[in-house]
């Protein structure tokens, strides 16, 4: 569960901080270039917040990233996107990590760019956002290859955070085809736009390319292949190649691919076979390295044959100043690829296989299982999924462990019962209740005898766990469950506390609190132990509130204080997990009269609840009336109707629920007996799913697509909140939701 380390596999730390490096190094200017410097002064004096330079491939569009960052005064900050990048808590952290660099007094930044469920729009985005308009002077950011990440999630926090980009500073977007966020801000003013018909080379801009080559043409010679390529700056590149190496290249025409297909294998065919066999295969690796590639082409003179190569001028890219890791440039990377599959039908399978040995070998299995998805090879992902999805969950990035099991797909999961297990949590805690029942369904009709994996529950103990928590079967069977698996899992085992958390659980509900206050004691000193942060935060809040109901405020708040300094220390604010613990904070801060923190907790608590549904019952229930008593205390008794006409949703569907369901019915007749209504109707679940859009220039219709819901429910529930908040424009909406904790950090 959530804020776990389960004591899993460790990167290695090196080769992580290189590959990082890679992405945020500012990029080289080659020797010899035809320089952009008027294109550059034009939009730098432009006075444009946000600068977009999109072209197809081949453009020079990183070249002239490179050469702004070369006559830039402003202090640059650098990032360069992969495919591996497409996550919206990625990006942010990425971009987070770039502006952290500059300005090292903006605090570890990046951490805290993760979040659940609208987390990284709701939360992440407006604190980078808020961030950069307060940045000590002013700055740039460089972003290249901005095609990698078109998810619709990715470009809606890119347009939430970048519009905190103050006067004087700009963010450079460098993509090969237009942002939709970018058409959004046109409208504004705040945009300068340089495209393929201002990247097109002239006959100046030829004469270097040949000369970098050395070659020399005459100007009309020039402006011949100027005029046939329409200024293809790489048609030229390869022209240039091809005639200093003795051909001539007369079929230029635009990036027209089957011309640019044609040029780099005229290219290709005057390097050695040995060469030319190099580049297919290194084709099948996003960056390389002398050492990567040895191991994937089993040699041991990569690094020579890499220099060798950068030097001939070929399309190879080194992303550090040591020249240790390269990448080819993106166009000529897929002609290799193609190229691969043409001439060695197959190959490519091996290739990824031993890429993923390699990756695995040095501590990056993330990187593994991109290359055993590539590969196809199934069998070995689904082990390495099992193992990285929680740890990637917990760093925020849901969307690339959803990414990895959609790619393996549920046949694949299913073959190994571990993963299904995941998959059900995966989907229990990202608040997906038809997918958690599908695979919980998956899980119940497996069968897995296999001993567990190093720092894996036992299977049937997980299994157990899993159905403990969802509650389908009613508390005796639940108790069961639990019981089972505290019996199973080992005082050395890192999945021991959330065994003991369960039945603490359990216990309470049928009854035994007394043996539920041991067991939630147990939790926390065994996630304590194992640094399972999940365990502290969802066991501590229950402690406080058997304090609670003995009357020992002080206490209660000793274990409330537990619980939410975990919440900080893992950045899990924004987790259905975290919800309870802030609730029970917001009541023992409101009876101190910090009402400050309270409302704080409160906000924050209302925005977390969203996750918690009939799929993880217990948690949804007890939150919901742990909020409702917070409401009713500080006299919005509205609010506290409303919570339990939400109490009364979970019930209908997981009627089971034993103690607590008198426990609801106890404070129901309490409230009932509080004259008057009290405070305003909060946000409902889906009214805080759509609240974050509303900071985007998104229309109606497009905030439905994202939330798969009509243009009519999206009007509706505009129209709600707007008069909860009581506004009655977006832009009032949102700057009420971050007053009131609703939106931002």
């Amino acid at each position: 569960m959530v804020g776990d380390t389960r004591g899993g596999t460790t990167p290695a730390l090196e080769l992580d901080r290189v590959l990082l490096d890679t992405k945020l190094n500012t990029p080289r200017l080659p020797a010899e270039f035809a320089s952009r410097r008027a294109l550059i002064d034009r939009a730098r004096t432009s006075q444009a917040r946000i600068v977009g330079v999109t072209a197809p491939a081949g453009y020079g569009k990183t070249t002239l990233l490179a050469e702004w960052a070369a006559t830039e005064e402003r202090p640059v900050a650098c990032v360069a996107l992969d495919r591996f990048d497409d996550d919206p808590a990625a990006v942010l952290a990425l971009v987070a990590t770039a502006f952290a660099r500059t300005f090292p007094e903006s605090g570890p930044l990046a951490s805290e760019m993760g979040g659940m469920n609208v987390g990284p729009l709701g939360r992440s985005a407006p604190l980078l956002a808020s961030t950069l308009s307060n940045a000590p002077r002013p700055f740039v950011i460089l972003i290249d290859d901005l095609h990698e990440v078109d998810s619709a999630a990715c470009q809606d926090v890119l347009e939430v955070a970048l519009a905190g980009v103050p006067a004087g500073s700009q963010v450079v977007l460098a993509g090969r085809h237009e942002q939709a966020h970018l058409a959004r801000r046109r409208a504004e003013g705040l945009t300068w736009e340089i495209g393929a018909s201002d990247l097109r080379a002239d006959v100046a801009a030829a004469r270097v390319i040949f000369r970098t080559v050395g070659v020399e043409r005459s100007d009309d010679e020039l402006d011949a292949l100027v005029q046939r390529s329409e200024g293809w700056p790489v048609g030229l590149v390869l022209a240039a190649m091809i005639a200093r190496d003795g051909g001539e290249a007369t079929s230029i025409a635009g990036d027209d691919r089957f011309v640019a297909d044609y040029l780099y294998r005229e290219c290709l065919r005057r390097l050695p076979p040995t060469s030319q066999r190099f580049l297919r295969r290194t084709a099948i690796l996003e960056q390389m390295s002398g050492a990567l590639c040895d191991a994937v082409l089993d040699r041991s003179d990569s690094n020579a044959t890499l220099r060798e190569l950068a030097a001939t001028g070929i399309f190879l890219v080194p992303l550090d100043h040591r020249r240790g890791w390269f990448r080819y440039h993106g166009l000529f990377r897929e002609f290799l690829l193609a190229e691969l599959d043409r001439t060695e039908g197959g190959a490519a399978e091996s290739l990824h296989r031993r890429a993923a040995d390699w990756y695995e070998e040095h501590g990056v299995p993330a990187r593994a299982i991109e290359h055993l998805l590539a590969a196809g090879d199934r069998s070995r992902s689904v082990h390495l999924v099992a193992e990285l999805s929680l740890p990637t969950y917990q760093a925020g990035q849901v969307t690339v462990v959803n990414r990895w099991l959609t790619e393996l797909g549920d046949d694949a999961v299913s073959t190994y019962p571990p993963l299904a297990v995941l998959a059900a949590w995966e989907a229990v805690l990202t608040g997906r209740p038809a997918d958690a029942e599908r695979w919980a369904n998956v899980v119940e009709r497996a069968s897995h005898g296999a001993a567990p994996a190093d720092n894996q529950p036992d299977f049937e103990a997980a299994r157990a766990m899993l159905r403990a928590a969802m509650l389908a079967d009613g508390p005796e069977r639940a108790s069961d469950d639990a019981e089972l698996a505290v019996a199973s899992e080992p005082a050395w085992s890192p999945w021991r506390d959330q065994a003991l958390h369960l039945a603490g659980m359990t216990r309470l509900l049928t009854g035994r609190p007394e043996d539920a206050r041991r067991a939630f004691a147990d939790a926390v000193e065994q996630a304590s132990a194992m640094g399972n942060a999940d365990s502290i935060v969802l066991s501590s809040p229950e402690l406080a509130l058997i304090e609670l109901d003995a009357g020992r405020w002080d206490e209660a708040e000793r274990h409330s204080s537990v619980a939410l300094a975990a919440i900080e220390a893992h950045h899990m604010d924004g987790y259905p997990t975290a919800a309870l613990a802030q609730a029970v904070g917001a009541r023992i801060a409101l009876h101190a009269g910090d009402e400050s923190s309270g409302e704080r907790l409160l906000a924050r608590a209302m925005r977390a609840r969203v996750g918690c549904t009939y799929v993880l019952p217990y948690l949804a229930v007890k939150v919901r009336l742990q909020l409702a008593m917070a409401y009713t205390e500080a006299g919005r008794r509205t609010a506290a109707m409303h919570l339990l006409r939400e109490i009364d949703e979970v019930l209908a569907v997981r009627p089971g629920m034993g103690r607590l369901v008198e426990e609801v019915a106890d404070f129901r007749r309490r409230a009932d007996s509080v004259p008057g209504a009290g405070g305003g109707t909060p946000l409902t679940p889906a009214e805080l799913r759509l609240l974050p859009y509303l900071q985007t220039h998104l229309t109606l219709n497009e905030i439905g697509r994202r939330l798969f819901i009509s243009r009519n429910t999206v009007s509706s529930e505009v129209g709600s909140i707007y008069r909860k908040l009581r506004v009655t424009t977006r832009s009032e909406a949102v700057a009420r939701a971050v007053a009131l904790g609703m939106l931002g950090a």
